[in-house]
């Protein structure tokens, strides 16, 4: 079968070394059973090292070629190959218990991809990967960096987020613009966030939507007639100095009704 060519549409970049497939499949925990899920395995230079692993491997590909290129040279993968679109899938139906996921993301829809497994979050102990490196590093920017943005705070909630390593455009057909790295996110012990979730994510997006200015700023239309309570020093600070826990705490600070 004719080697696959790179599609700009879906913003395919064919991880070519060897070396990185097999480094990123070891990310995934040694002692651990759970089934696996690869996002977007192409032309399968990633699954070949995750079928050495023990845990069964099921794929989803949107790219029809790239299927029918999987069917042929991985029968072992037979009836595990989805033809889908990942954002799509109704992952509980996928997998009745817990399961990993992995894989080469498409930078177009990297954030995307970890705002589903957000989703899941009690179905995904475990995700990992490669995105563009810009990405990686806001997904795991510690508290007070400039790169924390919406999703870091929302993933920090639920999960560990770690940096794992960088990788040069060379090591791609085409080679991207810009460096790749990849993350491992492991979920942490919270079961619940302690606020309302729903405000939660509101008070986190509503901030970082205006991140350069105070939170007593950014957060005016979410104060309504508990203005009063804007003069607490938290709304002094901007959005990536919040901790996920001061975030919690300030969403319940804006859940309390209006004395006047």
């Amino acid at each position: 079968m004719r080697a696959i060519r790179p599609k700009k549409s879906l913003g395919q970049h064919f991880l070519k070394d060897l070396s990185i497939a097999e480094r990123i499949a070891g990310v995934l925990p040694e002692t651990s059973e759970l089934p696996v899920l690869e996002v977007g395995p192409g032309t399968g230079v990633l699954t070949r090292f995750l079928l050495k692993n023990r845990q069964p491997l099921t794929v989803v590909e949107i790219d029809r070629e790239s299927v029918a290129y999987l069917n042929a040279h991985y029968p072992e993968l037979q009836g595990r190959i989805i033809e889908a679109d990942f954002l799509t899938l109704d992952l509980n139906a996928l997998f009745p218990a817990p399961f990993a996921v992995i894989g080469n993301y498409p930078y177009g829809i990297s954030t995307q991809i970890f705002f589903k497994v957000l989703e899941y979050r009690d179905k995904i102990p475990f995700c990992a990967g490669m995105l563009q490196k810009e990405v990686a590093e806001r997904l795991a920017a510690p508290t007070g960096k400039k790169a924390c943005g919406i999703i870091t705070v929302l993933l920090r909630a639920w999960y560990d987020v770690e940096y794992l390593f960088t990788v040069e455009p060379e090591v791609f057909d085409p080679p991207p613009k810009v460096k790749s790295a990849v993350v491992r996110m492991t979920r942490n012990r919270r079961t619940e966030l302690g606020c309302d979730e729903t405000l939660f994510k509101t008070v986190v997006k509503t901030a970082f939507n205006q991140r350069r200015k105070t939170l007593r700023n950014s957060l005016k239309s979410l104060l309504g007639a508990n203005s009063d309570i804007a003069a607490l020093p938290v709304f002094n600070r901007r959005p990536e100095q919040l901790s996920v826990e001061e975030f919690v705490e300030l969403t319940n600070i804006l859940n309390v009704p209006s004395t006047h």
